[in-house]
């Protein structure tokens, strides 16, 4: 197994991705090369001198070791340091020297996502999200904010399959509608009754499932909608810097989840055309959804773990929208001190308010 990493052409430093100006980046030198263009570069470094050469921009280390565990060891290209991965990592970096680093093995074949969605928040800009974010809850204990906390927010390629369905729903319902009149002093109610019928039919493109372990169903379907307007061919430059992993479950596994939300969404449509009636009982329903196919995709997350009293919780930012999903603890501290503020603010305005009367 081999550990790659993007190496600057000018001064042989390590690049990273950099979300502000979508290109590779080097921080010794400040060049800076988009994704596409940095791979054109080494191919042709390949036709000219050949791939021997290529060593020097893209290095390349075979693995030492493998624990029973599955967990891999290999060295910073930088400053020999170990990284040590499961067998589900595909992007890391060194944790000494901040090396990124590619596992290529577990970006390719079937491995290999068809696109990404490339970081568009940039870490600067996700830290101050998560700072904006805490100060609007009064009550959150003080150690979310400490600077060793907030160093390890982390940004990660998380891996999804997008289907395509196309869904059709039948649906008989029996409706009533109310009417009412009035002739001199008496009032008339009339009920009238429907019988309702409704063939419904529409395709659904790139319904996500995240098909990460580690990451939770819930929090991920929330993080949505991504923009897909902004998927690209995959290319690992668009990894450098940032943690990836690559699929636990493949498109099989996870086909089942996504048509549940195809049959809830084809329903919800076909009920929403059944309009102007006072009530409506659904009598029946039959679906047919068919799978049109399905991609596996990276798209970008901002997260921090955490503890608090023996519970974990979770911030979780979109990398691409800025939504939020997230997990607040309340420190009980806090709670006491602005319990007792507001009973003393109370207790004053409300002898102050006695004084003026009197």
């Amino acid at each position: 197994m081999a550990v790659t990493t993007y190496k600057c052409p000018n001064c042989g430093a390590a690049m990273s991705f950099d979300s502000k100006t979508q290109k590779l980046a080097c921080p010794s030198c400040g060049a800076n090369l988009s994704v596409t263009d940095y791979d054109n570069y080494i191919k042709e470094l390949d036709k000219e001198f050949g791939k021997a050469d290529e060593a020097d921009f893209k290095e390349e280390e075979r693995d030492e070791t493998a624990s029973e565990s599955n967990m891999k060891i290999f060295h910073c290209q930088s400053c020999g340091a170990e990284l040590v991965t499961d067998k589900y990592t595909s992007a890391t970096f060194c944790s000494y020297c901040g090396n990124p680093t590619l596992v290529e093995e577990r970006l390719e074949g079937e491995f290999s996502p068809e696109y990404v969605i490339p970081f568009k928040i940039d870490r600067e800009r996700a830290v101050s999200i998560y700072k904006d974010w805490l100060k609007k809850g009064p009550l959150t204990p003080k150690t979310l904010s400490k600077k060793s906390m907030i160093e390890k927010i982390s940004g990660v390629y998380v891996p999804f399959w997008l289907y395509d369905f196309d869904a059709n729903a039948q649906v008989n319902a029996a409706a009533t509608r109310v009417r009412t009149i009035r002739r001199g002093d008496t009032e008339y109610i009339y009920t009238d009754h429907f019988q309702v019928y409704r063939d419904v039919t529409a395709e659904f493109d790139k319904l996500p499932a995240d098909a990460s372990k580690k990451m939770p169903d819930e929090q991920m379907d929330m993080l949505e909608p991504y923009n897909y307007a902004d998927l690209v061919d995959f290319k690992g430059g668009y990894l450098q810097g940032y943690l990836s992993e690559r699929y636990n479950y493949n498109s099989d596994e996870l086909k089942d989840r996504a048509k549940v939300r195809a049959s809830k969404y084809i329903s919800d449509i076909a009920r929403d055309t059944i309009q102007g009636y006072t009530t409506v009982n659904i009598l029946g329903k039959r679906e047919n959804i068919r799978n049109l196919g399905h991609d596996y995709v990276l798209l970008p997350v901002w997260m921090l773990n955490y503890s608090f009293n023996g519970k974990d919780y979770s911030f979780f930012l979109n990398g691409q929208t800025g939504k939020i999903v997230a997990d607040r603890p309340i420190s009980a501290k806090r709670t006491v001190f602005f319990s007792l503020l507001i009973f003393i603010l109370a207790f004053v305005i409300i002898n102050i308010g006695g004084l003026l009367l009197w």
